[in-house]
């Protein structure tokens, strides 16, 4: 049993980090979400799981070619110098054949479902690969928008599964995600603005200096929290779970506005993991 184990371990050890397992996980969250907010998933299980399976399989696959993409970038910063791909761990070409195969699978399976949901799952990988990472990750630090619509894909592709058509609340729910985006990624580039300088990667921080890009992500954070609420109204979240809503929301917006006038390490590292729980819990309430 143990010579049994022994390659998947490997192979978890290997691929593991190329999938970056808690942003995938999220974002599959996000279109779990998304669907159980129009459909009941115990009635629909065979759906569930195929929705499930394509957004792992197509995210994964998304993350695994962003990775060999950046490989290059990636082994000039401390922090990802020891990626599997950056480290040679594992062959680029390898990568590569994994990274495409898992991106078809997903983008085939979510057609075979509903042509309307592959079509918006193969648009947030070619937001993702395409015209974030290859495109405009080393020109601009606008990149983000960009790499936000396809974060903003999932929710609403889930939701569009399960109504069979694009809805506001769909839009409002992909705007939640999409303005949620700035906060995440500002945060951890203030973190590791000299890992970004030293691979000549432009950020916010770099390009407009540290105080716009917090201003930044204030202003995302709001935007985040009052669409979350629109979309949690729309839906018809019970007003218990709608005030939770706004207490999570408040707590976002708070450390953001803290960070403007306090800056520091602590709480920027603190708004970093406080928004991954905050669109977690906002994706788990709007199921509830």
């Amino acid at each position: 049993m143990i010579l049994r184990l022994q390659p998947l371990r490997s192979i978890s050890r290997q691929y593991g980090p190329l999938i970056k397992n808690l942003q995938t996980g999220l974002l599959t969250a996000t279109g779990l979400a998304g669907f159980m907010s129009a459909r009941c998933p115990v009635f629909n299980l065979p759906l569930l799981i195929g929705l499930t399976v394509s957004l792992l399989a197509s995210i994964s696959g998304s993350t695994i070619l962003n990775m060999w993409w950046d490989r290059d970038i990636d082994a000039l910063m401390s922090r990802t110098r020891q990626r599997p791909l950056a480290t040679g761990m594992v062959p680029h070409r390898q990568a590569l054949r994994v990274g495409l195969l898992l991106s078809t699978a997903g983008v085939a399976l979510a057609a075979v479902l509903y042509p309307l949901y592959g079509l918006l799952i193969f648009a947030g990988l070619f937001f993702d690969v395409v015209v974030y990472s290859i495109w405009l990750k080393r020109r601009t630090c606008w990149s983000i928008v960009w790499g936000g619509i396809a974060g903003a894909m999932p929710v609403l592709a889930g939701r569009t599964l399960g109504l069979g058509s694009i809805d506001w609340i769909g839009i409002v729910l992909a705007l939640g995600v999409l303005f949620w985006i700035p906060t995440h990624i500002l945060t951890f580039s203030l973190r590791n603005d000299a890992d970004y300088r030293a691979a000549g990667v432009p950020t916010f921080v770099s390009t407009y200096g540290p105080g716009t890009a917090r201003l930044a992500i204030a202003v995302s954070s709001v935007l985040a929290a009052l669409a979350m609420g629109l979309a949690g109204w729309g839906i018809g979240m019970n007003w218990g779970f709608l005030r939770l809503l706004g207490v999570l929301s408040s707590g976002l917006v708070l450390l953001a506005v803290v960070m403007i006038f306090r800056p520091s390490e602590r709480i920027s590292f603190g708004l970093f993991k406080y928004a991954s729980l905050y669109m977690l819990y906002s994706m788990v309430l709007m199921i509830w």
